[in-house]
Parts: C-alpha cells; structure tokens; sequence
C-alpha cells in the first residue's frame, strides 16, 4: 500500500477549521515549526513503516498458540518505531513522560497512523484511553506505577468492557471483583472484544476492567473500574488472566480481537468503589474521538488508492479519471473527508481549550458521521475500481472491510444518535445545539446553501425537544446526520474566513451543493415518527 500524509489539508482543518492557534497561552511551545516537524514526522512514519506492512498484516492476521498471540510479521519492529519516536505521550503529562502538547495535535499523529495500518493504530488508541482513566482517576500511586511506561509505550493498555451477556447494556455484566486482605481485589469473569487483549509486543499490558464488587448494587450503579496487569505489580508473575480466543473477523485482521478470561486475577480499584462509569466514560470519550479520527482515516486512504487507481486505469480509450462520474465520486470522497477531519479537529480544539459544551456536542457528531462516511468513502473506492475494487487482489475491499468496524465501535452510531438527544439536546434544552446554528448562521453569507441547512437544522431540533421520546429516537439518527452535514460545512467555512484558499473554497462549494440541498429532505425524515415504522 502506498499513503502519503495529506499534510496541506491536515493543516487548513487543524489550524484554519478548527482554530489550532486560539491555544497558544495554554501551549506556549507549540509554535508553527514544530507543528510541521511533528507532521512531517508522523507522516513518514506512516508511509514508510507502517504502510507496507498493512496488506500484508491483513492477508496474515494473527496467530493465537496457547494463551499466547503472536503478531503479523513487521509490526514488533513497527511498533518499536512507533514507541521510540516519543508517539504515544505526546498530549500526555510531562511529569510522567509525556509532551504535554495538545490532544488536537496527537489527533492529527493518529490520523497518519490510522489511514496507513489501521489494525496496528487500535494498538496505542488503546493505550491512550487507559493513560487517560488513569490521569483522571487513579490514585497518586498508582500514576507513578503504569502512567510513566504507559507513556513512553514500553507497556501497552486496554479497555474491557463487553461481556457475553452484556454488550452495550454494561449494567448486566457479572465479572466479580472479591475484596482481599491486601487491598487487592480477586477478578473473576470473561471479557469479549478486547482489542489487543493479547499480543507479544510489549512486556506488559495494563487491563482496565468493569466488575462488580461483592454486595454493590445491581445495574449500572453497582460498577466498578480495576487495573489488573498482565503480569503482577508486586513480583511481576503472571497474573490469572488470559487470551482464550480470538475472533476471526470482516477485517482489522492484524489486530487481535480477544476474549478475555479472569480468574481470580488481582486488581486494583481505580477510583472509588460503585463509580467505575466515570472511568469507563473518560476513556469512552477518548475512545470515541479517535474512532472518528479512524473513519477519516481510513477514508483518506481509500481516497488516495482510488485517485491513483484512476489515473492510471484506462476505459474506453481514456483514463478513468477523465469521466465525469469517477471525478464526482473522487470529489464527494475528498469533500467529505475534509468535512470529517474538521470535525474531528475542532472536537479535540474544544477539549484542549475547556470548552466542554462544543467538545460534548462533537463528541456523537465525530463518532457517528465521521465512521459512517469511512464507509461510505471506502464504499465509493470500491465502485471506482469497479471488478478489481470487489477482488481482493485489487486492494480496495481491505478498507471497505477494516472502516465497517468503526461505526459499531465504542457504543454503535445508533447509541451515539441517542446520546445526542438525550444527554446533550435535553440536557441543555439545545443550548449548545443552538450555538452551533448561531455560528453557523455568522458565516453563512458567502455560502447560500449553508444558510439553509442551519435554518434546517434549527427546526429539526424544535422538533426533536418537543416531540414524543419514541418519536424523537425514530429520527436520531437523521438528526444527527444533519448536524453532522452543518458542523462540517460550518467549521470549513470557519476556517476559509481565517485562512482564505481558492481549492479548499472550491471543495466546499461542491460539498455544499451535494450535501447541503439535502437539508430538506433530512428534516423530513427526522419528523416520520415512530408510527411509520413496520417491524
């Protein structure tokens, strides 16, 4: 596979769209220079290491021998770069180990790092959701034991989360956490799709674990959060927990998807007993983001391969690209990608400046719209292939497989449309929403079609806050959809009123000439009703 960093459009979404340099006073180091020096950095990393080794991580997958999982051939080597680059603690706290740069920047790190090997970015995604819950809710001691390797990458992390019986529904997991005379807690249970549960990179790799104490509430009140080792903190002994399956899957082959079998093993509480939902959320917002930043991703790779694939293919005595409908295609796949990266960004930006009411909002829109258009891009790349994009020998179908993960990643594009109602349009009465359209309206007047959208946007959610709660959710996901098509066009315009450029201006012209005349039709679905449903 062949993938080159799209640093210019990387650029104009971090620093013109969502507003990079409004960080400066919280970031004094980070100046123009370094932003390049780190881009171009990752970028190579991506093209020249972890790129070649993408096709051929997908055709071998992974190998489970006992309760051991052994890795596709080049990524201990890759992963070795990636670790001695300094790439995983680049947000994280200096007086750990980390950059302490902001969240904004290592997002855009992992952005390279997704669209060249995807199966291998889950890895240090991971990691960086465990960093941190333990940031947030470890105790001093427990910061000083994990956060330092964690950081620096010499231990990898994980979230376990599902259970057999127990998916999205975490107040009806059963894993037992038994309380002992050391402080320490004996973990008994199964966790299933746990990604990079299990592998031979690292020396170490740090569980964090939802169970139940003994005697705590039922439901999702009686959960708590455990750090449980692969190997003992104490002795550094194996721990009682263990690989005893991976899924064969559609795609992401070369990460190993687990079950995960607890038995007996010790763990520490993380935070206080009966409120282990507040970990599992600092780490599913994380989690969340940077699966956006996947869709994008991955879209982004899929893109540059059909752009190639097209230039190069002749059809009826021409190159493909010369036809107008492969140019179209090539044009919604750049447009959209565009549209998601600023999202994305501006998701991090909000975080990184305290602004907890954009960066909530953003959150589902990042999630949701930015995974389902990795599909849909990667749908289009397919199509422009033609017979070679449904072979696999052509290369294409690898990122239709690996980008159909991402909208069931990390509460399905489903839960996140019912996020946005419940705990973001209802909890504010749609404040924040109303914001959105606000800014949206400041900057639509060289925009016409923007200008519609918003008013679009404006009463699907009067419509949303005062219609009934099954008719509400019949239309979340519709709602959420809109937000997403005016969020990204909102920002993107944002961005050219900063920093003004003919091709990006262009670009968004057609995104809003395409997307945006859908406004209407959006609106529509969104008030169907649950009445008109049939099944």
């Amino acid at each position: 596979m062949s993938y080159a960093a799209p640093i210019a459009d990387m650029r104009f979404a971090l620093e013109a769209c969502a507003d990079l340099w409004r960080l400066r006073e919280r970031y004094p180091d980070l100046d123009a220079d370094l932003l390049s020096a780190i881009l171009e950095g990752a970028g190579a990393l991506a093209a020249d290491t972890l790129a070649p080794i993408n096709r051929s991580g997908d055709r071998a997958g992974v190998i489970l021998g006992g309760d051991v999982v052994v890795a596709a051939q080049g990524f201990r080597e890759a992963y070795e770069a990636f670790k001695a680059g300094g790439w995983q603690g680049l947000a994280a706290d200096p007086v750990y180990g980390g950059q302490g740069l902001p969240r904004a920047v290592a997002l855009a790190v992992m952005e390279t790092v997704h669209s060249a090997n995807m199966s291998f970015g889950l890895l240090p995604m991971l990691t960086l959701t465990a960093i941190e819950a333990i940031e947030q809710h470890g105790a001093p001691d427990q910061k000083k034991l994990y956060l330092e390797k964690l950081i620096s990458g010499e231990w990898t992390g994980t979230m376990n989360l599902t259970e057999p019986q127990a998916g999205s529904d975490l107040g009806a997991l059963t894993t037992k956490a038994v309380p002992q005379a050391d402080g320490s807690y004996a973990i008994t249970g199964q966790k299933i799709f746990i990604t990079w549960g299990e592998h031979d990179l690292a020396p170490n790799i740090i569980h964090l674990v939802l169970a139940r104490i003994e005697g705590a509430p039922a439901g999702s009140k009686g959960i708590s959060m455990f750090i449980v080792p692969k190997y003992r903190d104490e002795d550094g002994s194996r721990n009682a927990v263990r690989c005893i399956g991976v899924e064969e899957k559609m795609g992401i082959h070369a990460s190993p998807t687990c079950t995960m079998a607890y038995e007996g093993a010790t763990g520490w509480l993380i935070g206080e007993e009966n409120r282990g939902l507040a970990a599992m959320f600092t780490m599913m917002n994380a989690a969340r983001l940077n699966v956006g930043m996947e869709g994008v991703a991955v879209a982004e790779a899929a893109y540059q391969k059909a752009l190639a694939y097209a230039r190069d293919r002749k059809q009826g005595g021409a190159l493909i690209i010369e036809h107008p409908d492969i140019r179209r295609m090539l044009t919604t796949m750049r447009a959209k990608i565009q549209a998601g990266r600023a999202i994305c960004y501006a998701c991090a930006v909000a975080a990184d400046a305290g602004d907890k009411a954009r960066e909530d909002l953003l959150t589902p829109l990042a999630k949701a719209w930015c995974t389902d258009l990795g599909v849909e891009v990667a749908s289009l790349g397919v199509q422009i292939h033609g017979g070679m994009g449904f072979v696999e020998e052509g290369g294409a179908a690898q990122f239709y497989r690996d980008a159909r993960i991402a909208p069931i990643y990390e509460g399905t594009n489903g839960i996140q449309a019912i996020d946005l109602y419940g705990r973001k349009l209802l909890s504010d009465r749609g404040d924040a929403m109303r914001a959105l359209i606000a800014d949206t309206r400041a900057i639509a007047s060289a925009h016409p079609r923007l200008a519609g959208a918003a008013d679009a946007l404006e009463r699907a959610t009067d419509h949303m806050l005062s219609a009934a709660r099954e008719d509400a959710l019949t239309g979340a996901s519709a709602y959420l959809a809109l937000a997403g098509d005016v969020a990204g066009a909102m920002l993107w315009a944002e961005g050219l009123q900063r920093t003004p450029n003919p091709r990006q201006s262009a670009l968004l012209n057609f995104y809003c000439e395409s997307v945006l005349t859908r406004a209407e039709a959006r609106v529509a679905e969104i008030r169907i009703g649950a009445a008109a449903l049939c099944v």
